[in-house]
């Protein structure tokens, strides 16, 4: 099997070379693109999974509903599109983009598209990836910050969407897709 390549970018999200998955995990300098979905339920709560004990980073640790790497040449939609279906089995179902943000620490570099998702029904999670998956009042989230149960990148992940939700969810749609007719009020609810 070929080794995983990613895109690396400049601080622009430029793209200037390539690079195995292995040299980008533990060498900060290689900034490479990730797309990641935030899945509440109708509920308002979020869907967190829990990082198998055989990933390279942070195993065993509660992170966010999807994250994955984008391939080469792909953009951040069509990477969390594909990142749905590949770790939780949900596909055909509205995105909503949020933000975009940075992050940066001793292990890798990596520049995030976060996308918003909502949905209610049967989650058949990839069992290789992931060992649990459950969601989680935003009450719990806050609860957990700073416990270690949470990886630290979720916790940022948390407070933009934090920041996110207190500037822009006013008395205006989020999308014009049906599904997201009441998401304003749903995620009003107690993730605060």
């Amino acid at each position: 099997m070929s080794p995983e390549l990613f895109d690396i970018v400049d601080e622009n999200d430029q793209v200037i070379g390539q690079a195995r998955r292995t040299e980008c995990h533990g060498n900060p300098a290689l900034v490479h693109r990730v797309s990641h979905v935030m899945v509440f339920n109708s509920r308002g709560e979020i869907l967190l999974q829990k990082r198998a004990d055989n990933k390279d980073i942070q195993p065993g640790k509660w992170d966010t509903s999807v994250g994955g790497h984008l391939d080469p040449g792909e953009d951040y939609l069509r990477a969390a599109i594909r990142e749905m279906f590949e770790e939780l089995g949900v596909e055909n179902i509205p995105l909503t983009f949020l933000y975009k943000s940075r992050i940066r620490n001793d292990i890798e570099s990596e520049n995030i598209a976060t996308y918003l998702a909502v949905f209610d029904q049967e989650i058949n999670f990839d069992r290789h990836e992931i060992s649990e998956v459950r969601f989680w009042s935003g009450d719990e989230v806050n609860q957990a910050l700073g416990s270690g149960l949470l990886t630290p990148n979720f916790e940022q992940e948390w407070n933009l969407y934090l920041d996110w939700q207190s500037r822009y969810l006013a008395d205006t749609a989020l999308c014009a897709g049906s599904n997201f007719a009441d998401l304003i009020d749903l995620l009003k609810g107690d993730n605060g």
